[in-house]
């Protein structure tokens, strides 16, 4: 534990390592900056000889052609510095947009890439902050403190020499503040890291409130929880104020002996310099001079100093974007993996043990059965018993902790993600719509689809009545997260995006829960006759025994187990658990029916 910090610090100089190799995707683009910086620095250090000049040569001796041409020269001079400066800073930016562009993308395509099993434990907001406010942190960096830094170090080692030419004795008391800035920039990016990764990760924990108030702001205002809410993200705010007040008192206390040593520099120069124009033993001019690199040594070390909360704050935001971008994809195409061209329908698990990530008991136990060629599969059971888990197996969104599943006789792991998952349709128990139309919705995994086609199994999912309602029919833009729908058209709309996939195993994931039972039956009705003339395999996880009557086998699950399967008459008569579950839905029809009565 004791070396924890050293690793973290050790991490976050890895991470700015990178962010540095990145910039050879830009590199002319790095180096016309970096040679618009060399010609920048030059332009800067004659400018002060320029004035030794005019003033030894020329004011002092009387002669007005000499100050009439280094008068030119300087505006040469400041015309070069402007372009230069601009040059600089233009390119400076546009790599740093790049490395920020690539690296959104990056950390992109990993997400997409990453299994559920991440998702189920990130926090959405941390992820948001990430490719965000962290990967802003970065481009800053790159385009700003990096050239600032760099600018620095060229101009304090021009300078440095030009001074030790002029007098180096005057110029070693000039130069000893250099390392000591130096060594107070170390101590406070080495001491202050930590800090700056802390408001990172505030910010990230504010972000989850306000996003989470944002999603639920419905059920904030039914429970009248406003004030809590408030008091919530106000607490988190006041957290997000602290961490910066703690780097803030780290500038504070570093960045005045900075200023201190750099007002003495100033005062010994102008102290020892005045005696030795007094002595005759250094011109007037060549004082000006001095004091103007002096200026141009100091100007360096506060920059960089000004740079060093930035410079801090980037490597952990640089830690932490690639702490993303390298996180373990778990589940991934195996080596020899093959497409999944043609599927019988024939799907096994064989002794299927599963765990979540991060969970302490098993939630599926040696499950074990075999599917016909296109049967209808209800698979019953209490909350909580695995149904929805043995869904998830089948197109790997997770990998078995024991056992196998297999397909036409042949582990889903030796299969290609892609290929697998596209014979495979599901509607998932959680419904999810994307901004845009309802016929984009529809078409999501098949936006070349017709308008016929998209009506087609919008009729099949008991919504074309409804769409066509609407001033805009299939136009009709979806609100945010389907806001403006209800429940069970959501689910409607998610169910007709899957059946326009080729499928040829069909997942319906408690896919009627919000539907009533009425439309659930229609619903049910036309999926029969749908999976019989498509000839696939179907599961269907619901809990309503009326919805699953008619599947050709019902598997029963119980506390991660298989401990039934047949059909609904089989197991009327074979399992008591099932009767209960029958029964417990029966009841409340009863007693419902006897009020209305």
């Amino acid at each position: 534990m004791v070396q924890q910090p050293e690793l973290q610090e050790t991490s976050s100089i890895q991470s700015t390592q990178r962010v540095l190799k990145s910039l050879s995707t830009y590199r002319w683009t790095s180096l016309g900056a970096l040679a618009s910086l060399l010609l920048l620095t030059i332009a800067n250090a004659l400018t002060p000889q320029l004035f030794r000049w005019g003033i030894d040569e020329g004011i002092t001796q009387k002669n007005l052609q000499v100050v009439l041409y280094s008068a030119a020269w300087m505006v040469v001079a400041a015309i070069a510095r402007g372009v230069f400066n601009f040059g600089q800073s233009y390119l400076a930016e546009a790599a740093s947009q790049g490395v920020a562009y690539d690296l959104r993308n990056k950390i992109f395509s990993k997400i997409q890439n990453l299994s559920f099993s991440f998702h189920d434990q990130a926090q959405t907001s941390q992820l948001l902050t990430r490719v965000t406010s962290d990967i802003e942190q970065i481009r800053t960096f790159v385009g700003t403190s990096l050239i600032q830094v760099i600018g620095g170090v060229v101009t304090l080692v021009c300078v440095s020499v030009i001074l030790l030419v002029m007098n180096w004795k005057l110029a070693l008391i000039t130069l000893t503040a250099v390392p000591l800035n130096a060594w107070l920039m170390a101590q406070f990016i080495t001491r202050n890291n930590k800090h700056f990764r802390q408001v990172q990760e505030q910010l990230s924990g504010l972000n989850a409130v306000l996003q989470e108030n944002l999603l639920g702001i419905r059920v904030v205002k039914a429970f009248v929880r406003e004030s809590t809410e408030r008091s919530r993200y106000t607490t988190m705010n006041d957290g997000l104020i602290k961490a910066n007040m703690k780097t803030i008192s780290a500038i504070r206390n570093t960045f005045p002996l900075i200023f201190l040593l750099s007002n003495l520099v100033t005062l010994a120069v102008f102290a020892y310099g005045g005696a030795q124009v007094i002595g005759h033993r250094f011109s007037i001019g060549e004082l000006v001079a001095f004091n103007s690199y002096l200026a141009l040594i100091l100007q360096p070390i506060l920059l960089i100093g000004f740079a060093a909360p930035a410079i801090a704050q980037s490597a952990a935001s640089a830690e932490r974007v690639y702490e993303v971008v390298d996180a373990e994809v778990e589940i991934r195409d195996r080596p020899g993996a093959v497409p999944f061209e043609t599927c019988g329908g024939r799907i096994t698990f064989e002794n299927v043990s599963f765990r979540y990530p991060g969970a302490t008991s098993e939630t599926l136990k040696e499950v074990s059965f075999e599917t016909k060629p296109n049967e209808l599969i209800a698979v019953l059971g209490m909350t909580g018993s695995g149904k929805s888990t043995i869904m998830n197996l089948i197109p790997r969104f997770y990998d078995v902790t024991g056992g196998e599943v297999r397909i036409d006789g042949r582990d889903v792991r030796s299969f290609t993600l892609k290929s697998l998952r596209s014979h495979i349709g599901i509607v998932f128990q959680e419904t999810t719509l994307f901004s845009g139309t309802i016929r984009e919705n529809i078409a999501y995994a098949k936006p070349n689809a017709t308008l016929k086609q998209v009506i087609e199994v919008a009729k099949t999912a008991q919504m074309h009545d409804f769409i066509s309602s609407l001033p805009d029919g299939y136009e009709t833009i979806v609100g945010e997260r389907g806001v403006g729908l209800s429940g069970g058209q959501k689910q409607r709309i998610a169910i007709a995006r899957t059946l326009l996939t080729d499928y040829s195993i069909l997942i319906l994931d408690d896919s009627t829960s919000a539907v009533d039972a009425k439309t659930a039956a229609q619903i049910q009705a036309e999926l029969d006759d749908l999976m019989r003339q498509k000839a696939c395999t179907t599961f269907v996880v619901a809990q309503r025994i009326s919805t699953v009557k008619n599947a050709d086998r019902i598997f029963l699950m119980d506390k991660g187990r298989l401990v039934a399967q047949g059909t609904h008459e089989e197991l009327m008569q074979t399992s008591p658990l099932y009767g209960v579950i029958l029964e417990s839905q029966v009841k409340p029809k009863q007693k419902n029916d006897s009020k209305l009565a």
